[in-house]
């Protein structure tokens, strides 16, 4: 970060919490808000992990019912993703492929997000998956599908369909990335009088974090 007074900036990591679903509004401004909210979600975890931000996206809307279903909003489980043998935490129980089935529950969406994106790594039969570019968003959706991922029969075509509807593959670009090693979540412009512990009660963020974020030396700001 340049010493230039005022002039400075501050890279914040959004911190997401989970919104009440709001009645009433169309599915495509359910799925415009998702977008709006989720994306920088995607984009680190395309940054850590290769999976591209579009697809994760994409399966987010498709398995979460754009953010309103069960599931998401009573487990922040995103991603449908059950509880299986290796899973310790909380579970909620719901209808799916067989009555009761034990799901995940998270403490927020974004950990939900970082359980998805470990749950595609750490299983062998989409370890072919991340030899293929995260700008082949097709790809990756066909893959998804021979995987097994999901049982629907159009689950690429959907995946592809919003993608492509919504633009999604512009989340794939890296131009995101600030030198290509520093996340572009947001900036904040320093203004006089602002102090590190100002910035992070403002945005939800601790000064431990943006001194990391940021590379800074102490707590001083310029």
């Amino acid at each position: 970060m340049k010493r230039e007074e005022v002039k400075s900036t501050i890279t914040l990591e959004k911190k997401v919490k989970p919104k009440v679903p709001i009645k009433n509004i169309t599915n495509k401004e359910k799925i415009i808000a998702y977008i709006e909210l989720y994306y920088p979600i995607a984009q680190k975890e395309m940054k850590y992990f290769g999976i591209p931000a579009s697809i994760t996206l994409a399966q987010g809307i498709l398995e979460s019912g754009m953010g309103y279903g069960r599931l998401a909003t009573d487990a922040n489980n995103h991603f449908g993703i059950k509880c299986h043998r290796d899973w310790n935490g909380k579970r909620i129980y719901h209808d799916d492929d067989e009555e009761g089935e034990c799901f995940r529950v998270y403490k927020d969406p974004e950990n939900s997000f970082r359980d998805h994106s470990l749950f595609l790594r750490d299983r062998s039969r989409y370890a072919f998956l991340f030899d293929i570019k995260t700008n082949h968003y097709k790809a990756w959706a066909k893959g998804l599908k021979k995987a097994g991922y999901a049982t629907d029969p159009n689950y690429s075509k959907k995946l592809i369909d919003l993608i492509e509807r919504y633009d999604l593959f512009r989340f794939d670009k890296r131009r995101f990335l600030k030198n290509k090693k520093t996340p572009l979540a947001e900036y904040y412009k320093v203004k006089k009088g602002d102090t590190l512990y100002s910035i992070s009660k403002k945005y939800g963020i601790t000064v431990k974090d943006l001194i990391k974020e940021n590379k800074l030396k102490n707590n001083t700001i310029y």
